[in-house]
């Protein structure tokens, strides 16, 4: 009985500051958002690193995987994203019924989604890598990439996992779950590409067992242990097309965001390969992982912010609406700014973190330049994030995919091509599209996000006679 109650007065915490003070709950969400995230990227990290004792082939091959790799977790985090916006909104709207209902259509659209992704990749992969541009490092990405995505329904399947108890406001397990992950992944990698010799491939095979262990305490806290708000069984599920529809409605742009993104990544590979060969594609992956890196803060940030602003718009509570967005830019702002000015400061040390063979120590002065320059990228980024997540919390998933069309593809891809060919930067061009064109989508999405955001509350105010509180 007193386990009971400790359950149900641990649940009622977390459903109290979702929908209470906007700002208390974006800290409290944030912070282990943020430390899962920057577990994630730590093994990330940690491949990269270990791989770059292969050569710069083997990284150049990682780094042709790596759009591959964001649609694959692009789609895991954007069905994630459509649960936990379409999960707060009816936590807001005090609607248990169709919370419940709506995470288990979440799971079940997880598995139909991987099963169809793992079988179209692992067809078409060497082709598409080709068409990349891969050209003689595409056998060993296609080493890489067949067993990496041969598991890619652990990585969907976590995600929309924790999406679902990001909606209820339990962060704290996601982020031990990707603890457990990262710690053995970043044992196992070193054993299985040198101990055992397997490689590039070893390197896959240590991400997907460590999956594997953060999608087994899912199930176990989420099936088995039941402490959560949603509840899960067969009498929980009514097959719904509408419910269906409200997840997809957020987690299908959402996931072409980051086929977008993707998109654009191949798009800045061929630039590189034209302007610089297969050392500026290593320049660029090894950079990149550091900048993403940077990234965690606002994208910690912002996902925090999905579940706020959806519990908020649920309770047609607009004034919350409108202070997560300006405490959410604000908050990402400055710990990206302070970040990436460290970054920038210490880059010749980061970038020897990625340099440490002789067969790629030619390339540190290059990569600490791009470190140095990405500082101004990273100061606008916050902007962006925050007004596509606040979008996504209201379900408006289109909003939020069209922002990130105009900021990666009519901007940033076009501003690197414009730098690279026709101001003749080359690789340089690359990062300096990527600093213009980001700075220009991102401000440009704020404003816009503002705008909604004001007029709901605008049109509230008019259809009620009051102010909401």
């Amino acid at each position: 009985m007193n386990s009971n109650n400790e359950h149900k007065e641990g649940v009622d915490q977390r459903i109290s500051m979702v929908t209470g003070d906007p700002k208390r709950a974006i800290r409290v969400l944030s912070v282990p958002m943020i430390i899962s995230m920057l577990l994630i990227m730590a093994y990330n990290l940690a491949d990269s690193i270990w791989v770059a004792g292969l050569g710069p082939d083997a990284l150049a091959a990682l780094g042709f995987t790596a759009p591959i790799f964001m649609i694959v977790v692009g789609l895991g985090n954007g069905l994630g994203a459509g649960a936990t916006s379409l999960i707060a909104r009816c936590i807001g709207a005090v609607n248990k019924k169709k919370a419940d209902n709506a995470a288990m259509h979440s799971v079940i659209l997880s598995l139909a989604v991987s099963a169809i992704f793992t079988l179209l990749i692992l067809v078409f992969l060497s082709n598409i890598l080709l068409a990349m541009g891969a050209g003689s490092t595409v056998d060993l990405a296609v080493e890489y990439g067949q067993v990496l995505f041969g598991g890619l329904v652990l990585m969907i399947f976590s995600s929309v996992a924790s999406g679902i108890l990001r909606a209820e406001g339990d962060v704290k397990r996601p982020m031990y779950a990707m603890a457990a992950t990262a710690i053995l992944n970043i044992i196992l990698d070193p054993v299985f590409i040198y101990t055992f010799g397997w490689g590039i491939a070893g390197a896959a095979w240590a991400t997907l067992l460590s999956a594997s262990i953060s999608c087994a305490l899912m199930i176990y806290w989420m099936l088995m242990k039941g402490d959560t708000y949603v509840t899960f069984s067969r009498s929980d599920f009514k097959p719904d097309w509408g419910v269906a529809r409200d997840i997809l409605m957020v987690g299908l742009p959402a996931s072409a965001e980051s086929f977008v993104m993707s998109f654009l990544g191949m798009i800045l590979n061929l630039i590189l390969v034209v302007t610089g060969g297969a050392a500026a594609v290593a320049v660029y992956t090894a950079g990149w992982r550091v900048v993403m890196m940077v990234m965690i803060l606002p994208i910690g940030i912002g996902t925090a912010a999905i579940t706020v602003a959806g519990a908020a718009f649920g309770a047609r509570k607009y004034d919350n609406l409108k202070t997560a967005l300006t405490y959410a830019a604000k908050l990402g702002f400055i710990t990206t700014t302070v970040v990436g000015l460290l970054l920038s400061i210490f880059s010749g040390v980061v970038a020897s973190i990625f340099t440490y063979s002789p067969e790629t120590a030619y390339l540190t002065p290059e990569i600490a330049t791009f470190l140095q320059l990405m500082f101004l990228f990273y100061m606008p980024v916050p902007l962006g994030i925050t007004a596509s997540s606040i979008f996504q919390g209201m379900g408006k998933g289109i909003t939020s995919l069209i922002l990130t069309i105009l900021r990666e593809l009519a901007f940033i891809a076009v501003f690197a091509y414009l730098f690279a060919f026709i101001f003749g930067l080359g690789s340089q061009g690359v990062w300096w599209g990527l600093v213009v064109g980001s700075g220009i989508g991102c401000t440009l999405a704020y404003i816009w996000a503002n705008i909604y955001v004001n007029r709901l509350k605008r049109y509230f105010i008019g259809e009620s006679g009051v102010e909401n509180v």
